[in-house]
């Protein structure tokens, strides 16, 4: 079932997103060659904390996911486990993806990073996949269908050559950080659920530089691209409203 939410709902799903966007431009800061995905994570957890609200990823899941945020670098798709051991090279790219649950509701976004200077290339995927998110984000308005959504990003992905991962979508978010509807990256059977005023969603292209296969490693986690190429993460919680959609976590 899909659950509207109210204004007041809306406000407090907006004021857990602005602790993302605090993660993200602190983040950004202190991305550099030889940081470890757990000293971001380290970052991440004492905004949420500082801000009286709780890491949504932690402990969430089966097996529980030991870690506040997603750290995922290179061919790993999402689902990256922050560590010590993983020091950034020059070249990189990482995608954050982080959650706060704050007086109730949960929000949740992915921005992906660079470290240092990297290929033109690779800017391209990372420019193109938030491209896809706001090629999404503009078909949530009343009246369209989730498949608007879906057809939009997926027109723009594959314009530019790129893998559609098939195995994740979008998701509905509020009160849980996943719930109804799914929102896929790729268009399938049947057109979805009628969009309306309150649909709060999780919109996140994940967009592959080759291939679109992609498996799960041993952790039971992490899931990387079939061929190794590099993939991009973009994500932001957004609202439907009168006024048409908003983000809920502002655009860096």
């Amino acid at each position: 079932m899909v659950y509207l939410k109210s204004s007041d709902e809306i406000k407090k799903i907006r004021n857990a997103g602005k602790i993302l966007q605090e993660i993200f431009e602190k983040a950004g800061k202190m991305i550099v060659p030889g940081i470890t995905t757990m000293q971001i994570n380290n970052l991440a957890d004492e905004v949420i904390r500082s801000r009286n609200a709780i890491p949504s990823f932690l402990n969430y899941g089966k097996p529980p996911f030991p870690a506040s945020i997603c750290t995922s670098v290179n061919e790993e798709v999402v689902h990256g486990i922050p560590s010590y051991k993983r020091s950034l090279k020059e070249g990189d790219i990482v995608s954050i993806d982080a959650g706060a649950f704050l007086d109730g509701y949960h929000a949740d976004a992915a921005r992906t990073f660079t470290v240092g200077d990297v290929s033109e290339k690779t800017l391209k995927l990372i420019k193109v996949t938030k491209e896809c998110f706001f090629k999404g984000f503009e078909q949530l308005r009343e009246g369209n269908r989730i498949s608007d959504v879906s057809a939009a990003v997926e027109k723009h992905a594959t314009e530019n050559g790129y893998g559609i991962v098939r195995e994740l979508t979008g998701h509905g978010i509020g009160k849980n950080l996943h719930e109804e509807p799914d929102v896929p990256n790729f268009v399938i059977s049947g057109r979805g659920i009628r969009i309306r005023e309150g649909l709060v969603v999780a919109v996140e292209p994940m967009i592959n530089m080759g291939t679109a296969k992609v498996y799960i490693q041993d952790d039971g986690w992490t899931i990387v691209t079939a061929d190794y190429k590099p993939s991009a993460h973009y994500e932001n919680t957004v609202a439907v409203t009168s006024n048409g959609p908003e983000l809920m976590t502002e655009e860096i």
